[in-house]
């Protein structure tokens, strides 16, 4: 696999700890043990320590106490933490009572601590995320392979995707769930995979899937909260400013964390950017670097989708209705496209309007009712996401 600079750039100030939290294989670990060659790191995915910790939380307060004032200079790593729920009252512990001691805090998942009723030190510890591979991490980027690999690292310079993903679906999105305890029906669980990815990226009917994989709506909706929980996924919600037309605003939509392992769990193939396969893996694809730009860079803005009852519809709303952003996989988008965007404007008149899409060059559009949107090509609409300039 290709050495990869992430984005991310954790500084740590001495006596400082941080949560790092981010999907199974993102590259978290990868990241950690190049930016913090010195520390001194606890990997909770060896069993031994695993099971040694489990049995005696407090070994690890015994032995941090014996760790030189020199190494107490550099945050100890503790990888996969939510393993073991109680290490967190030791780390707390630690940190009021042996200064400088401070921690880097790592996992794929805060639900399993919370469940277990242990809290996250209070406040104490700084929150960053970890996110699969993004655009300006990538050099030579090219946007069929995202598309069809996803930006899991592994799974974007890999020459067997079929086996990875199958593999990280099977050994973490459903076993590593169950063992973890946040599901007892491994198969109602399995079914609901299923019949998620076929309502991937549309408004949730919580009613329908739950027919479909045969458990009730309650226990579905419970699914989709573990999903985002341990990050594999996000609800989009509707944009719900007032406005004169009859609008959805209580229906989200839901995205896994991946374009691949979307992709991988919906039977979904293209070899070509074109169509409405890859269409759909352009859209979510683009939503993955908002949520991904946001994050890395510690911003605040919502995001939603925008839709009528009478199917008018905008992919992307950021803001308060500042920016709308519609997706297209196509080189020459027309007025007709873009009917949704035009009373979005008309209604809400955000200040900036954008379709991303396959265009050769930039150029604007003027729809039917003399409000503008400018149509860019999809990489120089990235760039400028990244550079700070749509939002």
């Amino acid at each position: 696999m290709e050495k990869v600079d992430r984005y991310l750039e954790l500084e740590v100030p001495l006596g400082q700890s941080v949560f790092l939290w981010g999907p199974r294989n993102s590259g978290k670990s990868t990241y950690l043990h190049s930016r913090f060659p010195d520390s001194v790191y606890y990997d909770l995915l060896q069993t031994d320590l695993f099971l040694t910790f489990l049995k005696e939380p407090f070994r690890l307060r015994e032995e941090i106490l014996q760790l030189s004032p020199e190494a107490l200079k550099k945050p100890i790593i503790i990888d996969e933490v939510q393993k073991v729920p109680l290490l967190l009252n030791e780390v707390h512990w630690l940190i009021e009572n042996h200064k400088p001691c401070y921690f880097i805090l790592c996992g794929s998942s805060a639900r399993k601590l919370r469940k277990e009723g242990v809290h996250l030190l209070a406040g104490r510890a700084w929150r960053f995320h970890f996110y699969p591979l993004v655009f300006p991490e990538i050099n030579n980027f090219d946007l069929l392979r995202a598309l069809k690999t996803g930006l899991l690292p592994v799974a974007y310079f890999s020459n067997q995707l079929r086996r990875y993903l199958k593999a990280y679906i099977q050994d973490y999105l459903i076993e590593q769930i169950q063992k973890e305890g946040l599901v007892r029906n491994l198969a109602g669980f399995s079914r609901f995979l299923d019949a998620m990815a076929l309502s991937h990226g549309e408004m949730t009917n919580f009613v329908n899937i739950a027919r479909d994989c045969g458990v009730d709506a309650k226990t579905v909706k419970e699914y989709y909260d573990i999903l985002v929980d341990t990050l594999v996924g996000y609800r989009l919600n509707p944009f719900q400013k007032l406005g004169k037309r009859d609008v959805i605003t209580s229906t989200p939509k839901f995205y896994l964390f991946d374009v691949g392992v979307a992709g991988f769990l919906m039977g979904r193939s293209f070899d070509i950017l074109k169509g409405k396969e890859a269409g759909a893996a352009f859209e979510h694809w683009i939503l993955t670097e908002f949520i991904a730009y946001r994050g890395l860079n510690d911003l605040d803005f919502s995001i939603f989708y925008w839709r009528t009852k009478s199917d008018l519809e905008v992919d992307y709303i950021l803001g308060d209705g500042k920016v709308a952003i519609e997706v297209k996989i196509s080189a020459k988008v027309d007025k007709s496209d873009l009917r949704g965007m035009e009373a979005f404007i008309e209604e809400h008149s955000p200040t900036q309007a954008y379709c991303v899409s396959l265009t050769p060059r930039a150029r604007k559009i003027v729809l039917s009712n003399g409000t503008q949107v400018v149509d860019l090509p999809w990489e120089v609409f990235i760039r400028k996401l990244w550079d700070k300039e749509i939002i």
